[in-house]
């Protein structure tokens, strides 16, 4: 085959193979710009999340409004959760987000009558079916987001009320059947709603609500996480002690490190 001697892609022996310059600066402004814009997107991204959170935080805080403890009895969650994780040996991501997920677990309940939240007694066959129905409705209510503290938070609302002997609801999961997520929150809920003041008991003792954490070892919940829990009480409730006290806001839940 003949090569030609005319055209663009013929270079003389003396000529240059470089980059025309004009061209390079403008490849450079075009990946500066992109860069710009990407951190743009993602900083936007970061921000309408942390905003959906705390929105629902929010919601979360009117479904449960039933005393003045309710806002910080969701703080509570969070950072019982994340606590407790850590001490597992879960990894400080997932504790993380676990902080930010757990407290959504009764959002569902936003859709439930007053009469059958606040009954002080026992619940009718039919009252207790309409209280079964909160975790599913959480779930709906967060969504199937493609944002990962979304889905946890959909998978704790869906998953807490199951029981580690299969009992529980909406699914009758049981033993490692059911997330690691809504194992924890599980157990932290029940700590800490014992531990405070409702519309139709008093405030039970730390020691008393640590005893019958520990009766529903392996009924109720995971003894793996329940002897956890027992092993580092004084801590956990100290933390929950602390929280109570200082009384953090929903920002401060999300944006803690």
């Amino acid at each position: 085959m003949t090569r030609t001697t005319e055209g663009p892609l013929y270079r003389s022996p003396g000529e240059s193979m470089r980059f025309d310059e004009a061209a390079a600066e403008q490849m450079i402004r075009f990946v500066e710009d992109f860069g710009h814009v990407y951190r743009e997107r993602n900083k936007a991204l970061k921000d309408l999340t942390r905003a959906h959170n705390e929105t629902l935080l929010q919601l979360c805080s009117a479904a449960e409004a039933r005393d003045d403890d309710t806002c910080v009895h969701i703080v509570r969650i969070g950072f019982l959760a994340e606590a407790l994780a850590l001490l597992l040996g879960c990894k400080q991501d997932f504790a993380r987000m676990l902080r930010r997920a757990a407290p959504m677990h009764d959002i569902g309940k936003i859709g439930t009558p007053d009469h059958v939240l606040k009954k002080a007694g026992p619940l009718t066959q039919e009252e207790r079916a309409i209280i079964q129905r909160h975790p599913r409705a959480g779930a709906e209510i967060i969504g199937n987001s493609s944002v990962p503290v979304f889905r946890l938070a959909a998978e704790v609302a869906l998953t807490h009320h199951e029981r580690y002997d299969g009992t529980g609801y909406p699914s009758r999961l049981a033993g490692h059947a059911i997330p690691l997520s809504g194992r924890i929150t599980a157990i932290v809920d029940f700590y800490d709603a014992l531990t405070m003041d409702r519309v139709y008991r008093p405030a039970m003792t730390a020691s008393t609500a640590l005893n019958m954490l520990v009766e529903q070892r392996g009924k109720a919940f995971d003894p793996v996480i329940v002897d956890t829990f027992v092993l580092h009480s004084e801590m956990l409730d100290g933390l929950r002690c602390r929280i109570s006290k200082l009384r953090p806001s929903f920002a401060d839940l999300i944006d803690a490190p």
